[in-house]
């Protein structure tokens, strides 16, 4: 088990297939001209997989896909085949426009949930936010999944002034739907133009909640990143992920891989272990995988604690959130 000086267990790897998305979110990637990674920087399918069983060896016992948007990659398929042999829960997190193409392959995978980022349920705000009119197709494809019988899991990332009075909506979803939104506090990145006046916090998100519904607080399973909570008489739930007003580093379990191998300790770690360079000189990637996790700082990678509001962005070391991985 990889084990980091703080005792924390850590058995969640978190793996970036590519880092270009078919969306231009304004608080992810809003260049149309933004330069990706050439394919010789990134991990390929066979590395990948050789990569992930050396963690799984270690203990990881869930692997999740990401991006940029994972199933643009073109040999998506190949990737999730390879990882399903692995005794690990597979899932993913998708903008959803290419799920169609891929439930066959994700219930012969074994991937029973999956993530879908939609920061709106506004058609001509989705426009906006993504600078893609593709809402329709991701509106159907979620309920694709849905009806397939997927576990899914909605991200929404809150943002003061842009989507903020959407939260009645969304949880009004999960009155008939048995879908799982997740609202997500605005985290500062490289390029995302965060402030903390776009925060909307933990306890006003709740506090909007309570003025619709009634609701109860669910047990928080192991490692549990997001707060959850269960509206009476809604097939689906809500949950907040507080990382700005309510960390949960304490009990944290996940790592990094970026779309160019390169180990993440955090998701705001400033160093990053290079596995890639490592494994391609037919080194031992072992001992650099648990250097890093050793590595890791107490909470939000020593880059910022206390009041979000008086957090210095200028001072950030970080990747983008696209660079990254989510």
């Amino acid at each position: 088990m990889l084990k980091d000086n703080f005792g924390r267990a850590h058995d969640y790897l978190r793996i970036s297939l590519t880092d270009v998305c078919n969306f231009r979110c304004q608080y992810c990637i809003p260049q149309e001209n933004t330069k990706f990674m050439p394919s010789s920087r990134l991990m390929q399918a066979d590395e990948i997989d050789v990569i992930a069983k050396v963690f799984v060896d270690l203990g990881v016992s869930k692997i999740r896909l990401t991006g940029g948007e994972p199933l643009v990659r073109k040999d998506a398929k190949e990737i999730i085949r390879s990882l399903s042999k692995y005794p690990a829960e597979l899932t993913l997190t998708t903008n959803g426009t290419e799920v169609k193409e891929f439930i066959t392959l994700f219930k012969d995978s074994g991937i029973s949930s999956v993530n879908v980022s939609l920061d709106t349920l506004d058609k001509e705000k989705f426009h906006i936010i993504t600078k893609r009119n593709l809402f329709d197709k991701v509106w159907k494809n979620i309920q694709l999944l849905i009806d397939e019988g997927f576990h899914v899991k909605v991200n929404t990332v809150v943002m003061r002034g842009i989507n903020d009075n959407e939260i009645p909506d969304f949880i009004e979803w999960t009155k008939t739907t048995p879908v799982h939104v997740r609202f997500i506090e605005f985290m500062p990145f490289d390029g995302n133009q965060w402030n903390d006046s776009k925060v909307f916090s933990y306890k006003e998100i709740l506090d909007i909640a309570e003025a619709n519904c009634s609701f109860i607080r669910m047990k928080d399973a192991a490692n549990e990143t997001a707060k959850k909570f269960k509206p009476y008489g809604h097939e689906g739930t809500f949950a907040v992920i507080s990382t700005m007003t309510a960390p949960f580093c304490s009990n944290c379990n996940r790592l990094r891989l970026t779309a160019d191998g390169k180990m993440k300790n955090c998701l705001f770690s400033k160093g990053e272990a290079d596995i890639l360079t490592a494994l391609r000189k037919g080194e031992d990637i072992v001992p650099v995988i648990k250097k890093c996790v050793s590595a890791k700082a107490e909470a939000l990678g020593g880059q910022f604690k206390g009041d979000y509001h008086k957090i210095d962005t200028s001072k950030i070391s970080n990747r983008s959130m696209i660079d990254i991985g989510g």
